[in-house]
């Protein structure tokens, strides 16, 4: 019953949850939701702490054997964003801020290993207008063309629906999902330790992608330096496609010149973009220090895509990659984001500082993960009828 209630209070609303439990024959509070799922969030927390903890001391012991030479063991990092509150402040919203809550999923994704890059074009959907410019709407909040919303804020704007990819599912894939509010350099020994459980560091075949935040790479570093980093391809194809849509005259120019940049990054010529955007900053100028400057001029999307694309070229060898069978988009925690949004992000929706918030990551964390680990933990917390007391 317990695993019930907890697991609807981590896939809807606690009043909704009520309402569907009481289809289901259970009367139960939306408070009392609350409270059992806040309990319970905040046991894995603790136990994950404790974790990593243990990992830190090499105490930590793997619970799979390490993944066969066939399987990529990879991590993704990224992060999305959550309303919180003050505690204890009577009723209402007291406080409000802005947290960014990171978020981490380690696959395991059994691919083969091509004996030639098995894709030396760009593919198909980067290729369409209408495709791209949504995606960069989507990952962005801007695109070559203005959205019909633009004067509505980019928070205020309904989130598109979380989808999870069909390829997620495939025989062979195995997720294990990680999320907290804390900062990066208490988030990295959790996501080594989570990786050492899993066997990853074991593994033939590993890689660490993320996008541009500095904090990503730091955690690399730090962690996971014998995975082989990649920069997520679909954040480069944001920053060429601003830019080639900041610096052409017309829909043709910008079009050619984003079907240029976009193919010299898919083929591993990051320096020939480099070079061609120096000399549209030669022309246009760099961006005045201190002077705050629309998002669509020129030399404000020039100078970013410069930045992002020197600070990323080691991590830009997609040929290889591809070559060597790994992922070069982290597409899949990009869809995990989204998973996590669809419950703890709303126009409405603030969670108590810092205890609640964390503690509706750590349920929905382990809902979304595949080791069902809402229902091993249930069973094996004090008190479970399921589990198997020492003899006195």
């Amino acid at each position: 019953m317990l695993r019930l209630i907890v697991e609807a209070g981590g896939r809807f609303s606690f009043a909704d949850a009520a309402w569907a439990l009481r289809l289901a024959g259970v009367s139960i509070s939306p408070r009392h939701i609350r409270q059992l799922t806040v309990l319970i969030g905040g046991e894995l927390a603790a136990a994950r702490d404790a974790q990593a903890v243990a990992h830190r001391r090499r105490q930590l012991e793997p619970e799979a054997a390490p993944p066969p030479p066939e399987v990529v063991a990879t991590v993704e990092v990224d992060g999305g964003r959550l309303r919180t509150r003050a505690m204890d402040c009577g009723p209402g919203v007291h406080q409000a801020q802005p947290k960014e809550d990171k978020v981490a999923c380690l696959l395991t994704l059994p691919v083969a290993v091509p004996d030639q890059d098995p894709q030396p074009e760009p593919p198909p959907s980067f290729l369409e207008p209408r495709r791209v410019q949504r995606l960069v709407q989507q990952m962005k909040g801007r695109s070559g063309e203005p959205p019909a919303e633009e004067g509505e804020p980019a928070a205020n704007r309904p989130d598109l629906p979380p989808r999870r990819p069909a390829e997620a599912a495939a025989p062979g894939r195995r997720r294990t999902c990680l999320a907290s509010l804390c900062a990066s350099r208490s988030f990295g020994p959790l996501l080594a330790a989570a990786a050492q459980r899993q066997g990853f560091y074991q593994a033939a075949r590993r890689a660490f992608l993320g996008d541009g935040q500095a904090y990503n790479w730091t955690i690399h570093r730090g962690y996971f330096r014998h995975f082989e980093p990649i920069v997520d391809f679909l954040h480069v194809l944001c920053y060429v496609y601003l830019a080639a849509w900041g610096v052409g005259h017309d829909e043709a120019e910008r079009w050619s010149l984003y079907l240029g940049w976009l193919r010299a990054c898919w083929q591993g010529r990051v320096g020939e973009v480099l070079e061609a955007l120096g000399t549209w900053q030669g022309r246009l100028g760099k961006p005045p220090p201190g002077e705050a400057l629309p998002e669509s001029d020129p030399r404000r999307l020039v100078a970013e895509a410069l930045t992002y694309l020197t600070n990323n070229q080691s991590r830009m060898d997609y040929p290889r990659y591809r070559r060597q069978g790994l992922p070069v988009t982290s597409s899949l925690v990009e869809s995990l984001v989204g998973e996590f949004n669809a419950r703890v992000k709303g126009r409405e929706k603030f969670w108590n500082r810092p205890e609640g918030a964390e503690a509706i990551l750590q349920v929905r964390a382990a809902l979304l993960s595949d080791d069902d680990g809402l229902g091993r933990h249930i069973a094996q917390r004090p008190g479970s009828p399921y589990r198997r007391r020492k003899a006195g």
